[in-house]
């Protein structure tokens, strides 16, 4: 797509450059709008991609080695809440698998590296997480999950071509 955007690029400075008269080239115009609608893009994709990596990455890191995940567990928002609702085995599993998705996944999204499948499982974070605050309490804080599920609804519906500057986009090219 670049080379062609280049050759009718040149190809109008050229005419223009080298004619009497004037011309309006609006070609040049066009592509160059393209141009910067595609860094646009790239630039766009990135910056939703490493706020959703790095919120997942830092709040994973936090749970997974600074606290720990059984410290996570006997902490008030899991064991606690749900002793009486649930078995101690989801409980646990529970804590365990939202946070490791958290922190791989986060950085998977960071890297770019098999991005929509680290979308897909932190998407199954947000959804016991919506579902564990849920059945905590009726009315809760949404903004524990809205800013994460728009940022990754908002990367799973942006075309892969505009993910340029990722692990996935390099592997592809070879």
């Amino acid at each position: 797509m670049y080379q062609s955007i280049d050759i009718v690029y040149v190809e109008c400075q050229t005419r223009f450059a080298y004619s009497d008269t004037t011309l309006s080239c609006g070609t040049l115009t066009f592509f160059s709008d393209i141009r910067q609608m595609n860094i646009n893009h790239f630039i766009a994709t990135l910056t939703v991609r490493l706020l959703l990596g790095f919120i997942f990455l830092m709040q994973g890191y936090g749970k997974v080695v600074t606290w720990g995940v059984e410290r996570v567990y006997q902490m008030d928002f899991f064991y606690p809440v749900f002793k009486d609702l649930l078995p101690d085995s989801i409980i646990r599993a529970t804590a365990y698998y939202t946070s490791y998705i958290e922190l791989i996944g986060g950085f998977m999204v960071v890297i770019g590296f098999k991005r929509d499948y680290a979308l897909y499982a932190l998407a199954s974070v947000l959804v016991m997480v919506t579902f564990g605050h849920g059945l905590a309490e009726p009315i809760w804080n949404l903004s524990h999950v809205m800013y994460r599920a728009v940022l990754l609804v908002t990367l799973l519906i942006m075309p892969r071509e505009w993910d340029r500057y990722s692990v996935d986009f390099l592997l592809r090219k070879k």
